[in-house]
């Protein structure tokens, strides 16, 4: 009984170490997604009308990207529905083609319709092959469309990478579950 009783403390302490470095990793990413939204924000490229009149956005703080002939990505994002956090986002991306180098950036995605945020968070979303992100500059966003409900914007941070392509990026959605998650 007591080996039992052992073993059952072990593994709630566990969990509870994963869930807290879990909850940590994801006030870091808040916490770098709030601060890209205010630098683009303040960098005055247009968003603005895309932040006030989405239905919802993910703002992906820090996306990797690197390869040579065969390349991939990666990121966690903040998932926000009018407005309000509703949860986090994971972003992976495989390809293979013509790239090489590496690079740091900033990506925003922007939903037209209820609907359309509907289909990211069902997990029914990922872009097509040829999708790709305007690259941030000032004023570009002014002019900017949706295309089949989405936008997609796209900071470069650090690094040089020749492929300016998000097609073949594939989403999970996790939502908040806990009021102190919001912070």
């Amino acid at each position: 009984m007591k080996i039992l009783k052992s073993i059952t403390f072990a593994m709630l302490l566990f969990l509870a170490v994963g869930a807290n470095a879990q909850n940590s990793k994801d006030q870091k990413i808040i916490k770098d997604a709030k601060k890209a939204k205010e630098k683009l924000m303040k960098m005055e490229v247009g968003l603005d009308q895309f932040f006030s009149n989405s239905a919802g956005y993910v703002i992906f703080p820090n996306v990797g990207k690197g390869g040579l002939i065969i390349g991939g990505a990666s990121g966690n994002g903040v998932v926000y529905e009018n407005g309000t956090m509703i949860g986090m986002a994971d972003l992976k991306k495989l390809s293979v083609g013509l790239q090489a180098g590496g690079q740091a950036i900033t990506e925003i995605i922007f939903f037209e319709t209820a609907s359309d945020l509907a289909g990211f968070k069902e997990g029914d979303f990922e872009f097509s092959a040829e999708a790709s992100a305007v690259a941030l500059k000032s004023g570009v966003a002014v002019n900017a469309k949706y295309k089949d409900g989405v936008a997609v914007f796209a900071l470069p941070k650090a690094g040089l990478m020749a492929d300016a392509s998000v097609g073949g990026q594939k989403f999970e959605f996790t939502p908040l579950t806990d009021a102190s998650e919001m912070k």
